[in-house]
Order: C-alpha cells, then structure tokens, then sequence
C-alpha cells in the first residue's frame, strides 16, 4: 500500500487538487508541505491534534513538513468556522504562544537536520507594503469570486469586516512566499480552509507560471460539528497543565461506540490491519478498543510514562477499586474559603467539571455530582476545611468525570 493509499484507507482525505501530481509527490517522499497553526492560545489542543499526526506521517515516508506559525494572520484572525470577529491579540502575547507551540510540536515532527522547518508569517507579513500588496496580489483575486467561498458566507449575514476579508489574500500569499523560499509546493488544511487554499494555488500559478498542490484533511475534530475535543470544561488541550494526562487519557477512553475505530484509523500508528480486525469487535470488547486509543495517543502527546499512569488509574475506578494516585487534583487553601466554607458549586467550577455556576447547578439538580460516592441534589451543599482532611474528597460529575480536592491550611 502506498503512503497516499494508506492516508485514503484511514479517511484522512477529503479533497485534493490534481490528484495523480499529489500523489507522485507523497509517495515518492517529493512533497515539501505546509500546515498553518493560528496562534490564539498558549496550548494546541485536539483541533490540532489530527494535523500534527499527518505531518508525522508523511515526514516518516520522507516528505518534508513545515509548521507555518500565524503571527501576522494572527493578527487579523481567520473568519472560517466563525460567527463573529475574532479578538485581535498583541504581538507580545502572539509571540508567547507561538513558543509554546513549537515545544509541543517538536513531540511530533523532527527539526533536526533540516527534516522539518517553523516558520512565522510574522516575518513577511508585518513588513509588507499596502500599495505593493494592491498593485501586486490584487489584481488576481475577483473580489465576486471570493464573496462565494464557504469562509464568508456564515460572517456576510452579520457583518464581514474588511479586516477578515483579507484573511484569505494574506494566507494566499502565505503559500506564494513559501513556495518561493523553501520550495514548498503543497498546503494541508481543513475542510473549512479550502477556499484560502485554492486561492493560494492560484496566485503561484497566475504569478510564476508554476503547479502547487492543495489537499484538505478529513478533520475529524473540526467538519463533524466540531463536537470531538471538547469537554465539559472547554476545549481538549494538549498541554498537560492545561488537561492533565489523567483527563486527556478519560476523554479518548469515553468516545462513543460509533467513532472509536474512526478515531484509530485516523489518530493513532497502529496497522490498519489490527485495526480492521478491531472493527469486527462488538459489547464490551468496545471498551478494549477505546482503552488502545486512549492510550495510544496520551502516548503520543504526554509519553508512556504519563500513559500508563493515566491507564492504570482509569483502570481502578471503572474497576471500583479507589486508586486515586493519578485522578486530576485541584488543591484549595484558606483564601478559597469564605467564612471557613466552599460551596459545592464553586467546587465544580474550581475542579473545571463545569464551566460556569449555572452549568453546575443544573448538573446537581439533575442528580449528575456525587461527593465520595454520594449523590448530591442539594446546590447550597458546602463543605469545611475538615471534610477535605477527614478522608479523600473525591467529586464525580456524570459517570466517568472524576475529580480529587486536595487541602492545604
């Protein structure tokens, strides 16, 4: 099986232009691509999970990645996905996050040796001048054209300001600055992505008379509704102090049935051919898959180490058996007291198993929260410094969110 052939089989793809071109270039290890990664927080998170496994895939077939960091787009903000306009950043909170990416990335995709390259539109974006910009890149983007891409459509009805329109010719010209530097003739993205990415091929070939190649990602976590990667308290981010080993193993081992062997084929390096015999599996044999993808990819992104104290600490409390060692803790001290109390909601909202008080209010109400396995319907329910002292305070939102209050006087 080819390397493109096998990217098909695990659903990875969703679109392509030129497709035998592509397919000469991934399977002869030719592709010099580009993923961009839009600054917005200090963390990636599962959103970006999926496209961190395909740079490490293709660079294994000897294909060259690079991770094209938005600190210029950043600055303007992608309108695709969105409803409203995204919070403009300063360059030195820009600048933070995309250190913070470039750590976690390098657990994914190898920097030495010029096997891999990160860059940061940043360093051409920022220095660009209007009037060449105008009189250079626009006269080949139909302004009727660009007013049909799916990006816009879902901002036209409120407002698309004339910032985010731009955001289509900046990551055009993204590609066009990539393909001149560093001879990178292909660009991966996301479904949502398809239209600044078109708009990219187009600018090389109408300005330089050369080919360059798009491919859109089958993204999992991003065209279902983007209803994968988040939790109960926001988004799955791989940043261990961000979502502990503990949760991020949790929330892979809690998939649903109908997305599990997806989630095989697509995140983790297993053969697919132990994966297609996984797909014959049915009842509680579905739990054993999820255990292999949960630990395959907390693997992945914390280590092995991290993986098997996430495992062996899932294991014990589907089990009943109270090993609590490894459970995500939140430590409270006399400043969270008031009046030498805590209520049970702020607990919840603390311990991030709701994102809001009325969140948590609602999760008690509809007998949702046990304290150390009693089930609580009370919300004016509070606790003392003694009952976290007195034994393991242990709070469980649904079925399989678990949480452990530590004190400290």
């Amino acid at each position: 099986m080819t390397l493109y052939d096998e990217l098909t089989a695990r659903g990875l793809i969703a679109q392509v232009t030129d497709e035998p071109e592509i397919k000469e270039l991934v399977n002869n290890g030719k592709a010099i691509f580009y993923i961009g990664f839009d600054p917005t927080a200090d963390s990636l998170h599962a959103g970006h999970f999926m496209a961190l496994c395909l740079m490490k895939r293709l660079q294994m077939g000897g294909n060259k990645p690079i991770a094209l960091i938005g600190g210029g787009t950043g600055m303007i903000g992608d309108p695709s996905g969105r409803t409203d306009m995204r919070q403009m950043m300063t360059p030195e909170t820009i600048q933070h996050n995309c250190d913070c990416f470039k750590r976690q990335m390098s657990r994914f995709i190898d920097f030495a040796d010029d096997k891999a390259l990160m860059v940061n539109n940043a360093d051409w974006l920022l220095d660009l001048n209007y009037i060449d910009v105008l009189r250079d890149i626009g006269p080949h983007f139909s302004v009727n054209r660009m007013l049909t891409a799916e990006c816009y459509k879902q901002r036209m009805e409120k407002g698309l300001s004339f910032l985010e329109f731009n955001y289509m010719i900046m990551q055009s010209f993204d590609f066009y600055t990539l393909f001149q530097k560093y001879g990178c003739n292909m660009q991966f993205g996301g479904d949502d992505q398809w239209s600044n990415m078109l708009g990219g091929t187009e600018l090389i070939r109408r300005k330089l008379g050369k080919d360059a190649y798009a491919m859109t990602i089958n993204l999992l976590l991003n065209s279902e509704g983007k209803k994968m990667g988040k939790t109960s308290s926001g988004a799955l981010w791989l940043d261990a102090n961000k979502t502990s080993p503990f949760d991020f193993y949790q929330y892979w081992r809690n998939v649903a049935d109908a997305d599990v062997l997806k989630c095989l084929r697509m995140l983790t390096f297993l053969p697919l051919e132990q994966i297609d015999e996984m797909d014959k599996w049915e009842g509680s044999k579905l739990n054993t898959a999820k255990e292999i993808l949960a630990y395959e990819l907390t693997n992945l992104v914390h280590g092995e180490e991290e993986a098997k104290k996430a495992q062996s600490g899932a294991r014990a409390l589907f089990s009943g058996a109270g090993n609590t060692e490894h459970m995500p803790a939140t430590e409270l001290t006399d400043h969270d007291l008031t009046d030498g109390s805590i209520d049970l909601i702020s607990l919840l909202v603390k311990s991030g198993l709701v994102k809001s008080r009325s969140e948590g209010r609602r999760a008690i109400e509809q007998g949702g929260v046990t304290v150390n396995n009693e089930k609580i319907s009370d919300i004016k329910t509070s606790y003392t410094s003694d009952d976290f002292t007195a034994t393991e305070f242990i709070i469980k939102r649904g079925k399989k969110n678990f949480h452990k209050i530590l004190y400290k006087s």
